[in-house]
């Protein structure tokens, strides 16, 4: 890593750590008063940073199966952002030990009048929900830890053979992550309502993620363009790559948002429609209209805009937007749940939010200066290195 960046870093680390601890102490008053509460604030808060963080593992695996170029510049915040799972981990267990505080047919006194079918049931016992959510963990973990610790080895040997090795794992690793965050978007958020029920669900929850890798890849180039050895090789037709893939996701994400309301509207069952009668009605339906305008209408827009798409501060500043607006729409997903009549905000939506944030930040700074900040002997893109230098 460039040496001028370090202490630039270290300062960061410790303010993110220092406001990160700080806050969720506070946070813990909370769990004290009504650890309910605290946990409906708190499932969204992690699945927010989690979204980041796995995000990070897929679009690492995209750019190592495939052989664009937009993945040089990136792929040291994509790598640095995928070694922070062993944190989401730890981040997971306040929900794991609490399940009954959040999940209907976790409660044994209130699980016989929910009516569950007997698949549904068995599905989702308890035993069985914690073995899942120890397999997708353990799975994104062995991915993260396999090919960061190959591509440390390709910097220190430059042997071409590790990223053929990159790639084998990518091609099927995607296939499977496909599955694995949409099981745990349903174990984890859709069976908060276990009488709902759609096949596009984990869909959203396959893009969700994308996205916001993407976006936290553009903010932190941005950043850092003008330092070397980025400054000889960010040019603006590379952001306008960047650009294309927020396109790219946030029309992915709302085709699926209306897909999934289109037929569950038009095929009107009982058991799925009061899901969109509830964020559909009052502010919860004014919610709706927010993200419809500022999480896909307005970027939309500007990101078809080359006068956007190719600077760094604007692109940028769309991909803070995104990002805020996903916490939004993660929000008007799970929080109806608990409150359908209309949102509940308390002090604990933003400690929680930016407390994890602060601690998930010093773990991702801690892990991006350990490396440099390009790969250092990717057959890929050695010449285009070596023209940038």
């Amino acid at each position: 890593m460039n040496e001028a960046l370090k202490p630039v870093f270290d300062r960061i680390q410790r303010s993110a750590l220092g406001a990160g601890v700080v806050l969720l102490l506070i946070s813990a008053i909370g769990f004290y008063q009504d650890p309910t509460e605290f946990l409906r604030r708190y499932l969204v808060a992690f699945w927010f940073w989690l979204a980041i963080t796995v995000g990070c593992l897929a679009v690492l695996m995209i750019q190592f199966f495939v052989k664009g170029r937009w993945g040089l510049l990136i792929r040291r915040t994509l790598e640095a952002g995928s070694r922070t799972l062993p944190l989401l981990l730890l981040l997971f267990l306040p929900i794991l030990f609490n399940l009954p505080r959040l999940y209907a047919w976790a409660r044994p006194e209130t699980v016989a009048s929910l009516g569950l079918p007997p698949f549904k049931r068995e599905y989702l016992s308890t035993t069985f929900w914690v073995v899942r959510a120890l397999i997708y963990f353990g799975l994104w973990l062995l991915w993260a830890y396999l090919l960061n610790r190959w591509s440390a080895q390709e910097d220190a040997t430059g042997d071409p053979r590790l990223l053929t090795r990159m790639r084998a794992l990518s091609g099927p690793g995607l296939v499977l992550f496909g599955f694995l965050i949409s099981w745990a978007a349903i174990d984890w958020i859709m069976s908060l309502d276990t009488g709902f029920f759609s096949t596009i669900y984990g869909m959203i929850f396959i893009v969700i993620p994308a996205l916001t890798a993407v976006g936290l890849s553009v903010i932190v180039l941005a950043l850092l363009q003008n330092h070397e050895p980025l400054a000889g090789l960010v040019e603006p037709k590379r952001f306008n790559d960047y650009g294309n893939l927020l396109l790219v996701f946030t029309m992915l994400w709302a085709y699926l948002q209306f897909d999934q309301f289109l037929i569950i509207w038009a095929g009107n069952i009982q058991d799925e429609i009061p899901w969109y009668v509830t964020r559909a009605r009052g502010v919860w339906g004014g919610v709706a209209v927010a993200l419809f305008i500022f999480h896909f209408a307005l970027p939309f827009l500007c990101l078809l805009q080359r006068a956007v798409t190719r600077r760094a501060r604007m692109l940028a500043l769309v991909a803070v937007a995104l990002l805020f607006m996903e916490w939004v729409d993660l929000y008007w997903i799970i929080e109806p749940n608990f409150y359908p009549h209309g949102p509940q905000l308390s002090w604990m939506d933003f400690t929680l939010f930016v407390g994890i944030g602060g601690i998930w930040l010093a773990y991702f700074v801690g892990q991006f200066k350990k490396r440099s900040l390009l790969p250092l002997h990717d057959p890929r893109f050695e010449g285009e290195i070596a023209v940038g230098s």
